[in-house]
């Protein structure tokens, strides 16, 4: 832990979700930490970033900004692609990383990025996960750990609230193509809720995945998912996500042996069965009759801090060593769950985790080698209301 009172950040990519961390920060939501530099490839968001932070220092390269010296810590918001790179120059300078979700875009890169972060320990590590702040999801964990649902038996995941238009797509040169994004919905939009699934009910053992590319937009990458996935305990689940649908719908069921949890617009419903039906099923001398149960409304405590809470929770643990709201290396877990869908969709089966992750990272450079050529577009779009 450092003897200082603020946390002076440097944040790499000032493109959509690089400048929602500004405002944030310079809005007072994070008052413990200042922005001393930043870097963008682009010069129209090195203009806006110099107009906004008069004071910060400016960079083209998020590698000349590692090496100023003008900052204690790094937010990572560029492609994906470079997370883990950046990610291993900064620890190898002693600066302490916050990365944007995903971790990376294939699993063997991201363990480089763990391997430089267990080098340097006293570093900080922290990964962009907003939505395990959500009081629901938050809920929802400390239920399924305390026992309240019982043994995991079924979870249904439809997450179809992420639409993009066409528009979207065509506001970069990276976005949805292979080689620069190196995939489409599970690895932009998603990492969100496939984080909260192995968070809620641990990683799956196999996953069963169908990817349609371009399926509603003109793009290369998937913006249609449907995956089968079983748990190491039997239980199964289904999960489902497109950027094409409107107006979508963020519908999260979980069942276990004492009853069943649903979440869907911001609130949790809890059908609390009075006896385990494994037990009720072997003791019930009715044929049809189903244990008796009680619908409850469950209450949170109404914060929903977002961004900002995963800053604040670094700063803190810092300046103080308390508590992240992510550590880094639970990064790779969300993007082995989302590498080993595409790879049951390139082969058409059903793969087991851990992956083969060699496998993986031949098939994603065949799919990188034909990827489309697209002109860059100097386009910044708000992100706020969308997550």
């Amino acid at each position: 832990m450092q003897e200082m009172s603020t946390v002076r950040l440097g944040i790499i990519g000032i493109g959509n979700m690089g400048s929602a961390h500004v405002e944030n920060i310079l809005g007072g939501k994070c008052p413990e930490i200042a922005v001393t530099a930043a870097a963008d490839r682009r010069e129209s968001r090195r203009r806006w970033a110099a107009e906004r932070m008069p004071d910060a220092k400016i960079f083209t390269e998020g590698e000349e900004l590692i090496a100023s010296g003008t900052c204690d810590a790094v937010l990572i918001a560029v492609p994906h692609y470079q997370h883990p790179s950046l990610a291993v120059s900064a620890f190898d300078h002693g600066l302490h990383v916050m990365c944007e979700k995903p971790a990376g875009v294939y699993t063997l890169q991201v363990r480089e990025m763990i391997a430089a972060a267990d080098r340097h320990p006293e570093l900080t590590f922290g990964m962009m996960f907003n939505q395990r702040t959500n009081c629901v999801y938050r809920k929802l964990k400390e239920m399924i750990d305390g026992g309240e649902l019982g043994q995991l038996k079924r979870m249904s995941w439809l997450v179809t609230d992420w639409y993009r238009t066409q528009f979207y797509y065509d506001s970069g040169a990276w976005r949805a193509t292979w080689a620069g994004e190196g995939g489409g919905v599970l690895l932009n939009q998603c990492p969100h809720q496939l984080d909260l699934l192995q968070w809620l009910c641990g990683l799956p053992v196999k996953v069963q995945a169908r990817c349609y590319e371009g399926r509603w937009h003109d793009i290369e990458v998937e913006d249609d998912v449907s995956a089968l996935l079983e748990f190491e305990n039997g239980a199964t689940g289904v999960f489902v996500t497109t950027t094409g649908d409107a107006p979508g719908t963020n519908r999260l069921e979980i069942s276990g042996t004492k009853g069943k949890i649903v979440c869907e617009d911001d609130r949790l419903n809890f059908w609390r069965n009075k006896t385990d039906e494994r037990t009720w099923c072997t003791e019930c001398k009715e044929g049809f009759r189903k244990p008796d149960c009680e619908q409850i409304a469950v209450e949170t405590d109404g914060q929903n801090i977002q961004h900002p809470a995963v800053m604040n929770a670094f700063a803190a643990h810092i300046l103080r060593g308390e508590p992240l709201v992510a550590d880094g290396r639970e990064g790779i877990r969300g993007l082995m769950l989302s590498n080993a869908m595409h790879l049951s969709s390139w082969l058409g089966k059903e793969v087991t985790l851990p992956i083969d992750e060699e496998l993986f990272y031949r098939l994603l450079k065949e799919k990188c080698q034909n990827s489309r050529h697209k002109e860059e577009r100097d386009v910044t779009i708000s992100t706020e209301g969308s997550y």
